[in-house]
């Protein structure tokens, strides 16, 4: 992951995500906007350096596994 570690509000939206929820019902989970649950969507995407959601979900739960076993 690149410097910027994902905050705890981009971490609620990235597991709703690894679940396959889309943004609308990961909008009501969090009593957020629609356009701030893209938002946060979009800030994970950078800070991971991916272009979509299965990329995101791959790469975040890669790297949780990797610390986790060392």
């Amino acid at each position: 992951m690149k410097e910027n570690r994902l905050t705890s509000r981009e971490i609620e939206v990235m597991n709703l995500l690894i679940f396959g929820n889309s943004n609308p019902t990961i909008s009501k989970k969090l009593c957020i906007s629609i356009h701030t649950t893209k938002a946060h969507i979009s800030s994970i995407y950078e800070k991971l350096g991916v272009s979509n959601r299965v990329q995101a979900a791959v790469k975040y739960l890669k790297e949780n596994l990797q610390k986790t076993s060392e």
